[in-house]
């Protein structure tokens, strides 16, 4: 089955870069979903950017736009992430699903999850 796990993350100023990455070992098929996840405490979790490799467009959440970019490799998931905000501080997760067949989006769909990685960002 797939595991996940990520690494990166850690403290920044606001304004500063911090760049997270994916990897997935076990069985991958050609075409999955994977994103990035992020939950603050006292907050659901919120998709952060998702994409499905089968091709298609890539999902950012509206708070991350043209800040926030994803991009994959063969088994890897990468978030760069710049201009960071205050608000931007959350636990951050890759996850994936194996059986979807388009890009999603709501975390409830996503049944792979990573261990997280915590990014913190101050003023």
């Amino acid at each position: 089955h797939v595991q996940l796990v990520e690494s990166g993350g850690g403290s920044a100023l606001a304004g500063g870069s911090v760049r997270l990455s994916c990897a997935a070992s076990g069985y991958t098929p050609s075409r999955y979903c994977i994103g990035w996840f992020r939950q603050a405490p006292g907050k659901e979790y919120e998709g952060v950017a998702t994409i499905y490799t089968g091709g298609g467009p890539t999902y950012y959440a509206d708070s991350v736009k043209g800040r926030f970019t994803v991009s994959s490799g063969k088994n890897t998931l990468t978030l760069q992430m710049n201009s960071l905000k205050p608000e931007d501080t959350a636990m951050y997760y890759c996850a994936a699903r194996v059986d979807c067949l388009r890009l999603e989006v709501g975390a409830p769909v996503f049944n792979i999850w990573g261990q997280g990685t915590q990014v913190t960002v101050s003023s």
